[in-house]
């Protein structure tokens, strides 16, 4: 069924846009990490009198959040890039700085920072909070005042403040090493049991569980060295897959058990099924191809947090760089998701500049004061972002105000209008901008996702045909067409909220996934025979 040439828009949702969810079940270790990576610092220049250079000394503090879903040992390598990253934004606002003081070109600095922080952090798959930190940081630092001079000690700063996040984020690692990798196994594990549960049902719970025991497979593929409790792992995922293949043959509650054991620090359950010895194997998406259907968004952004950020100036606003990273951070993976993070957002620092002007009377008690507050509403924006972005953006609105007056406390009225007036202006330039820049091209990455589905399945089909088939090739194989359906399902989804795309090949979408799905199936066999028993199984 060939793609036709006609159009077609997205459904723009209303409901539910501001519904909370479920808290993380980890949500407070980015809470807590936070704290304690932003506080040692704040309280040092407390100490010494020299609030006024806190935002440098943030900049670092703040790598904090990232990588918290990552094993140990690719959290060390994420982190690092982090802050690597986060200083040389911050090195090209700062020398920005020093060397102009005009506000038009400070703003385009800092739509194109925007936008290839916006586009790396796509690429690289970094996880929440993404680019919106690091634009944060980079568009505040290029309207602060600067010199040349100046610009090796405030990055001094922010490394040092770097280093001791990048330790608070791996301390954890010392009391449970294997953390990270148990609570993704015990999510595949309790998503395969829903899956098996509603399989009678028919209710298209495939795609989730999919996702999630492809999610387990890559955290182990990054853990490091293949310990015993890694080895354990694997077994786990293996019967999750298993189960994902054939749910008739899967006990839901046995799975639902070990998921319950992944949770504490005791030791990892096993599962009684072998895996094969061969090394698990990832092949790794080299970033440059990742890069190329970013363009679009990256455009978006460039465009979207240049013209808030002008509006902002027209307007005679005094940090325009409000307005652009209010525009920096609506921007997802399609307009649909665009318009709800925008809708969010609003309503989220609307709220937001209620709470400061409740609490600036107790944060304008003293620099201590101040201090405390920032760190309250650091702990409480991570607490509650899992829920709903504009929840979280309740905490983090006040926090941003009360960081402007580091270096000196100001009138809270000016504060407010100025943050209501460029959160409306970057929230509706940004928008448009949307809309302006369409990615015509999503249908055709829905096409090649097709294609890798039918190639991983073709190739899953053949081995299984060849009487004799080394198991680890197989279990590649069977890896290869677990990730492409995944990648097809993420890629029809980010289409399917996209602006006047030619009509999407639904059908074929939905054909191939069943007839990707079958095949898993038929591997199931396989997987059986290199089991003990056929009652282990079923169990």
């Amino acid at each position: 069924m060939a793609m036709s040439s006609a159009t077609s828009t997205p459904r723009i949702p209303l409901a539910g846009v501001l519904r909370l969810g479920r808290p993380s079940d980890i949500w407070f270790k980015p809470a807590l990490s936070v704290v304690a990576a932003v506080a040692p610092p704040n309280l040092t220049l407390l100490a010494l009198d020299r609030l006024d250079l806190a935002m440098y000394t943030m900049a670092g503090s703040l790598c904090a959040l990232y990588a918290h879903n990552r094993p140990y040992a690719a959290r060390a390598r994420a982190l690092a890039w982090v802050v690597l990253g986060m200083l040389g934004g911050l090195a090209v606002a700062l020398v920005t700085a020093s060397l102009t003081t005009n506000a038009v070109a400070l703003v385009t600095v800092g739509a194109l920072l925007a936008a290839v922080q916006k586009a790396l952090c796509d690429a690289t798959r970094i996880g929440p909070p993404g680019n919106v930190v690091l634009t944060f940081i980079s568009s505040a630092s290029l309207f602060a005042p600067q010199t040349l001079g100046q610009v090796p000690g405030h990055l001094a700063l922010g490394l040092a403040a770097g280093a001791w996040a990048w330790l608070v984020a791996m301390a954890p690692g010392l009391v449970r090493p294997h953390g990270p990798e148990r609570r993704a196994t015990a999510h595949a594990l309790n998503a395969a049991a829903a899956y098996a549960e509603a399989h009678r049902t028919g209710d298209g719970r495939a795609p989730v569980a999919a996702a999630a025991v492809h999610a387990a497979r890559q955290s182990l593929l990054s853990a490091g060295a293949r310990t015993a409790p890694r080895r354990a792992l694997e077994q786990l995922v293996v019967r999750a897959e298993i189960a994902l293949a054939a749910p008739a043959d899967t006990d839901p509650a046995r799975l639902r058990g070990w998921a319950r054991d992944l949770r504490g620090a005791g030791p990892v359950p096993h599962a009684g099924a072998p895996v094969a010895d061969a090394e698990l194997t990832s092949r790794r998406t080299l970033l440059w191809r990742r890069l190329g259907p970013l363009t679009p968004i990256a455009v978006r952004t460039a465009l979207g947090c240049a013209l808030a950020g002008y509006a902002s100036l027209a307007l005679g606003i005094g940090r325009p760089y409000w307005a652009l990273v209010t525009a920096a951070a609506l921007y997802q993976a399609n307009m649909a998701l665009t318009w709800s993070r925008g809708v969010q957002r609003v309503v989220g620092n609307l709220v937001g500049v209620l709470l400061f002007a409740a609490v600036v009377p107790l944060a304008h008690l003293g620099p201590a004061a101040l201090v405390l507050c920032c760190l309250a509403f650091n702990f409480g924006a991570e607490a509650l972002m899992g829920r709903n972005y504009w929840l979280g953006s309740i905490c983090v609105t006040p926090m941003a105000l009360l960081i402007t007056e580091f270096a000196g406390f100001q009138e809270p009225g000016r504060l407010i209008t100025e943050r209501v007036v460029d959160t409306l202006v970057g929230a509706l330039v940004g928008f448009a901008a949307a809309v302006a820049v369409t990615n015509r091209r999503a249908g055709h990455r829905v096409e090649h996702a097709l294609t890798a589905v039918e190639r991983a399945r073709e190739r899953v089909a053949r081995l299984l045909a060849e009487p004799h088939t080394a198991p680890g090739a197989l279990e590649s194989a069977r890896s290869d067409l677990t990730a492409a359906l995944v990648e097809l399902r993420a890629t029809a989804d980010a289409a399917a909220g996209e602006w006047w795309q030619r009509t999407r090949p639904e059908e074929r979408v939905v054909l191939a996934e069943q007839t990707g799905h079958r095949t898993l199936a038929a591997t199931a066999g396989q997987a059986r025979r290199s089991e003990p028993t056929t009652e282990d199984v079923r169990q």
